[in-house]
């Protein structure tokens, strides 16, 4: 039986997305179909209780090779989780959930929040956000265009 072809828009294998949520403007993103789930780097991470809600506070340098540019953000905690690095090790993460906006797409998305200060790229798009919306063109990239000039609202 014969599959109809899929109708999706296509993106490379890295990208610029927006996190309008958490005040980024800009972040470039690696996409990983091989990983299930969503990362973005943040540091300094504090859980905070507010009217029965656990929330985590925590500071994003979202451009690479700068530690000048500090966004800091606090979304609700869906759950915390383990994850497993690229590197093997399994470490205990906190999971929020805000929109990422992408060609123009804005959707939910679940992401770890974990130190990726060594890791190439501030942010890690796995199948799971990208599944059902878009295909990945893994020999190109940024096929959504430049970032606008205003790269993020410093907090």
């Amino acid at each position: 039986m014969e599959k109809k072809p899929l109708n999706l828009p296509v993106i490379g294998w890295r990208e610029w997305v927006a996190l309008p949520e958490l005040g980024i403007d800009s972040i470039k993103v690696k996409v990983d179909t091989g990983a299930r789930s969503s990362s973005l780097h943040a540091y300094d991470l504090r859980e905070i209780r507010r009217g029965g809600a656990t929330l985590v506070r925590f500071k994003v340098h979202p451009t690479q090779r700068n530690t000048r540019t500090i966004v800091v953000a606090e979304a609700d905690v869906l759950e915390y989780r383990s994850v497993r690095s690229s590197s093997g090790k399994a470490s205990r993460r906190p999971v929020i959930v805000t929109h990422v906006t992408l060609l123009g797409r804005t959707w939910p998305v679940e992401l770890t929040l974990a130190n990726r200060d060594e890791m190439g790229f501030r942010m890690l798009l796995g199948r799971e956000a990208i599944r059902r919306r878009f295909l990945v063109d893994a020999g190109r990239s940024y096929l959504g265009g430049a970032p606008r000039q205003s790269k993020t609202r410093q907090r």
